[in-house]
């Protein structure tokens, strides 16, 4: 999976929207598929229009984050969020200016009102859980 900083190169790169969508759909599928046993749902992200399952596991105070959709937009969504959040410390994922690089992207701008809540309600999943492990 790329990192943030390959993504936003990448994204400097592409010069209209339908080949950053693209990009985007590839991204996509750089994110490992969520096992069956884990589509449970409690791990259901709500206010999504996709179906959007998140299980967050802390190992050595870093968060592993396993994310999965059945959208392909969705999937590359995940894995801009993965490139930021992964194996970060609960403090890290509460501090970082995820909306910031949404805005440099201009990702929610090209978006559709549905996928930009539901990417919003993403994040503020991760950092629900993030809270969780950092009491």
């Amino acid at each position: 999976m790329p990192s943030v900083d390959e993504i936003r190169e990448t994204f400097s790169f592409l010069d209209d929207w339908e080949d950053r969508y693209r990009f985007i759909l590839d991204l996509g599928k750089s994110i490992p598929v969520l096992p069956e046993q884990d589509k449970l749902e409690q791990n259901l992200v709500r206010g999504c229009q996709s179906q959007v399952w998140l299980v967050a596991r802390q190992e050595d105070q870093k968060l592993s984050l396993s994310i999965d959709s059945d959208a392909h937009i969705v999937r590359g969504l995940i894995a801009i969020v993965l490139s930021v959040y992964q194996g970060k410390s609960a403090k890290e994922i509460q501090d970082y200016p995820i909306e910031s690089l949404f805005e440099e992207l201009n990702l929610l701008q090209h978006l559709s009102p549905t996928r930009g809540n539901g990417l919003r309600a993403m994040v503020a999943r991760i950092r629900q859980e993030a809270h969780t492990y950092s009491v």
